[in-house]
Order: structure tokens, then sequence, then C-alpha cells
């Protein structure tokens, strides 16, 4: 009699692999309905201030700014204060702020001044809501670097 060959073995089965769409279903679950709930903010603000057809686009002006300086709050808390569940920043951050902030609209803003006729406002508006958003993140967040720097003393 022979020994058996063990290197002929079958080979031990593995898991499956689990689908990539079911590890990101929570995922894209909760950046759906943060989503919701930010356009729908920004859908309120622009019901509640509209522009006028060449006016200035205040509304979504503002939200954007808004929008930005509270992403830059937000990341400052949960990547230096304290670790959020690692759905957060999916729902809050790229839901929530990035339902409410829209660079659509703005770009559809900007569309709408050049062709009413008013190309000064629309390159007004481009500049001003790029240097306000930029200059927000970072007020925001050295604000809030600021403030938990006193707060640990």
């Amino acid at each position: 009699m022979t020994a058996p060959d063990t290197d002929s073995a079958p080979p031990r089965a593995t898991p499956a692999p689990r689908p990539a769409w079911r590890a990101q279903a929570p995922v894209v679950a909760v950046v759906a309905a943060g989503g919701g709930i930010g356009a729908a903010a920004r859908y309120a603000a622009s019901l509640l201030w509209p522009a006028a057809p060449d006016g200035f686009p205040w509304a979504t002006f503002w939200v954007n700014v808004a929008g930005c300086a509270v992403i830059g709050v937000f990341l400052v808390t949960v990547t230096e204060i304290r670790p959020a569940h690692p759905l957060v920043r999916p729902f809050f951050g790229t839901g929530v702020l990035g339902g409410f902030t829209t660079f659509s609209t703005y770009a559809v803003d900007i569309q709408r001044l050049i062709g009413a006729g008013r190309p000064a406002t629309a390159f007004a508006y481009l500049a001003a809501t790029l240097l306000a958003a930029l200059a927000a993140v970072w007020l925001a967040a050295t604000a809030t670097r600021r403030l938990l720097t006193r707060r640990q003393r």
C-alpha cells in the first residue's frame, strides 16, 4: 500500500468575498438620506429668498458660504476632536452638506446672468463665491481649533 498523496489534496474552499455593493450599501444609503435633507434645505432657502432673473443670487451665495463654514467646523470636529461613527462623515459631510451646497446651481446662476446680459455680475458672483467659500472654510476651521485650544487650557 502506498501512502496517500497529500500534495494533491483538493484546495480548501474559501468563503466568497462579500460583493462590493453590499459593503457600500450603508454608505450609499446615508449619503442619499443626507443629500435629500441638504437639498431640501437649500431649496427652502431659494424659496425664501428668490433671486430676480437678472439679479445677484444671494440665496445660493450664502448657502454655499454657510455650508463651507459648517464643513470647516465639522471636519475639525470629527478629525481632531473626537472620532465619529464611520457613517457620520458620509451622512453629514457628503450627504447633508453636499446636498446643501451646490455647484450646479452656482454654474446655472452664472449662465443665467450672462444670458440676461449681466456678465459683470456673473463674474462678480463667480469670484465672490469662490473667495467667500474658501475663506469660510478656513476661518471656521481656524476658529474651531482656537476654541478647542482655549478649552483645553
